[in-house]
C-alpha cells in the first residue's frame, strides 16, 4: 500500500462552484513533494485543507479537521477510466491522495494508516459529490453516477502531523471493532438512510455534524438499524 501521488489545488475561478467567492480549489495537480500535512483546525475558520499549499474554497462544505485529507485509489480511477472511456489522471476527482493497494470503500471508520515516517491520518467519512465535483468532470448526470456507484473514497483526519511525497508507504496501524466502512457511511448518508443507526456504532471515529444527523433520524425514525 503506497502513495502514488499528492495533489495540491489552487483557487480557481468557475461559474459552476457552490462556493460564494466563485472559485474552486477541486483541480488538483500532482506534486514532487515533500507536502507537510497538519491539522487544519474548524471548517468554516481554519485553513480549509491539511496540506500545506492547497486551496479550499467553499469552506461550509469542505475542508476542516474531519476533511482534512480526500484520498481515492488509483484502481476506482482506472475502473472510471474504463466506464467513461477518457484518461483520469491522479488529481482529477479532486483527491489530495491517490492511492495504491487499499480499497479505501471498504475502510472502516476510525481506521487509522502510517503514511511515510510520521503522519498517522484517521479515516473519517465518506466524500458526498456536489455540483462542482460534476462542472470539473463534464459528464452528464454525474453526481447521480457517482452516488449510484458508491466508491466515494476517503476523508481522512489528522492524528499525528507529519510530511508526505510520492511513493510513500502506508500501513494499517490500528482497526477498530465495528463494521462501519465506507461505503456504508455513504450509502446511509446518500441512498439508503435505513442505514444511518448503524453509523452509531464507529463512535467518536464519525464527525459530530454526523453524528446529529443521525440523532435527529432516530429520534424520527426510531433505531432500527436497516437491516430488515
Amino acid at each position: 500500500m503506497h502513495l502514488i501521488s499528492v495533489n495540491l489545488g489552487r483557487a480557481t475561478a468557475v461559474d459552476y462552484t457552490e462556493a460564494e467567492s466563485g472559485l474552486t480549489g477541486h483541480g488538483k495537480l500532482p506534486v514532487p513533494g515533500p507536502v507537510r500535512v497538519t491539522a487544519p483546525g474548524p471548517k468554516a475558520t481554519g485553513l480549509g485543507s491539511g496540506l500545506e499549499g492547497d486551496a479550499v474554497c467553499n469552506r461550509r462544505y469542505h475542508g476542516g479537521d474531519h476533511q482534512a485529507v480526500y484520498a481515492y485509489a488509483r484502481e476506482d480511477l482506472d475502473l472510471w477510466e474504463a466506464e467513461l472511456g477518457r484518461e483520469l489522471p491522479a488529481g482529477t476527482f479532486g483527491e489530495n491522495f491517490t492511492t495504491s493497494g487499499i480499497d479505501l470503500n471498504t475502510a472502516r471508520l476510525g481506521d487509522r494508516w502510517r503514511v511515510g515516517a510520521d503522519l498517522v491520518l484517521e479515516v473519517a467519512s465518506a466524500r458526498v459529490p456536489c455540483r462542482t465535483f460534476q462542472g470539473i468532470l463534464g459528464e452528464r448526470a454525474w453526481v447521480k453516477r457517482f452516488t449510484a456507484e458508491a466508491r466515494p473514497g476517503a476523508y481522512l483526519r489528522v492524528i499525528e502531523e507529519g510530511s508526505v511525497s510520492p511513493g510513500d508507504a502506508i500501513d494499517l496501524i490500528h482497526r477498530p471493532d465495528h463494521d462501519v466502512t465506507v461505503q456504508l457511511w455513504f450509502r446511509a448518508f446518500t441512498t439508503e438512510r435505513a442505514l444511518l443507526p448503524r453509523t452509531l456504532a464507529a463512535g467518536a471515529a464519525m464527525e459530530p455534524e454526523a453524528h446529529e444527523q443521525v440523532r435527529q433520524y432516530v429520534a424520527k425514525y426510531g433505531a432500527g438499524d436497516g437491516s430488515r
